[in-house]
């Protein structure tokens, strides 16, 4: 035989099981302080909107932020995410730190998640139908403390492109009356035109909320609430701009049925840059916190599971050496002093 000789396929199968009961061993473990959350957190940052960009698995490095926030008692009233940060999303109401990790570390190295098998036989690069609508249930691999989000005082906003009408459909918790619900709109959110299928519900057809009229990072969403601080989760390194499309056509030739979804594609990086353009600004007048990974190596479709693993420490470690400069902002030190001296 030429080359590297390939395991019987009874023996990947058994090796895959095996990864699968070790991941449900240390997850059984690790959730059952999680599952004890009944989401009776006081929020203390009222002032200031929680917002997380999407961005694939680039989110295992800003899972490690969204830890450091949580393992440090930051408790924001209102939550905005869209595409990769709509798990983000959900996993911070209903504080869930070890969900958050594995959703975009140990998940991913699961078989049958993700993958191109998984895309060549029509599931999705990304395996839609089992990461949101069988893993999250009581007895999925990825269990989702729903009782704790809808007790949790921090509200949910999340956000999708509604393919057949053009709109941004946004949902907060108003909207969930089952756990279904809520991974409905999550994959909405998060479904990646060609990556992954598009998402029918209620009459309506949907794709990732990146195309929507945020672009991706939800500070309009925010500012209809009223709000003019921001705290503001990326998942690309600080100066990053995308690149205007070499062949805009090839959109156009993957998505057929769908033009307006492609011409959205192709505009995307020009609204993409001006928001980063936006956050610069932002950060320099001293209105908005932007965390930026000091750097990014992987693109979105990254499931080396040692990678993303990597990717969740270096975020959780930049996320401490950042938190002094955060509690500043958030005027959570003034609390801290106060709180010792009684």
């Amino acid at each position: 035989m030429n080359g590297a000789e390939q395991a019987p396929e009874g023996a990947t199968r058994k090796a895959g099981k095996t990864r699968e009961m070790e991941y449900r061993n240390v997850q059984d473990e690790q959730n059952l302080k999680c599952r004890e959350y009944t989401g009776t957190d006081a929020i203390n940052v009222e002032d200031v909107a929680l917002i997380f960009e999407g961005g694939g698995t680039r989110a295992a490095h800003t899972a490690g932020v969204l830890n450091t926030l949580l393992d440090n008692g930051i408790y924001f009233k209102d939550v905005f995410g869209i595409s990769a940060g709509s798990s983000h999303t959900i996993n911070y109401v209903s504080r869930d730190t070890v969900r958050a990790r594995a959703s975009f570390v140990e998940f991913m190295g699961l078989p049958g998640i993700a993958g191109a098998r998984q895309f060549l036989r029509g599931k999705g690069y990304f395996n839609a139908e089992d990461i949101y609508q069988r893993s999250g249930l009581a007895d999925g691999l990825l269990p989702f403390n729903y009782d704790a989000f809808m007790a949790s005082p921090s509200e949910m906003h999340i956000a999708a492109y509604q393919v057949d009408t053009g709109a941004t459909a946004t949902w907060t918790r108003a909207d969930v009356h089952s756990i279904h619900d809520l991974m409905n709109y999550v994959q909405a959110s998060s479904s990646m035109p060609i990556a992954m299928p598009i998402v029918r519900f209620g009459g309506h057809l949907y794709y990732d909320g990146g195309l929507g009229s945020n672009w991706g990072i939800a500070l309009d969403e925010a500012r209809a609430l009223g709000y003019t601080r921001f705290f503001v989760v990326c998942t690309q390194e600080k100066g990053y701009r995308k690149k205007k499309p070499r062949h805009p056509w090839l959109n156009y030739l993957a998505l057929p049925a769908h033009p307006g979804v492609a011409r959205r594609c192709n505009e995307r990086w020009s609204h993409y840059n001006a928001l980063y353009d936006e956050l610069d600004t932002l950060e320099a007048s001293g209105e908005a916190i932007v965390y930026h990974p000091e750097e990014m190596p992987v693109g979105n479709t990254c499931c080396d599971v040692a990678v993303l693993q990597g990717l969740y420490e270096q975020g959780y470690l930049q996320a401490h050496r950042e938190l002094p400069r955060w509690k500043e902002f958030l005027g959570l030190q003034e609390q801290a002093s106060e709180n010792s001296s009684t």
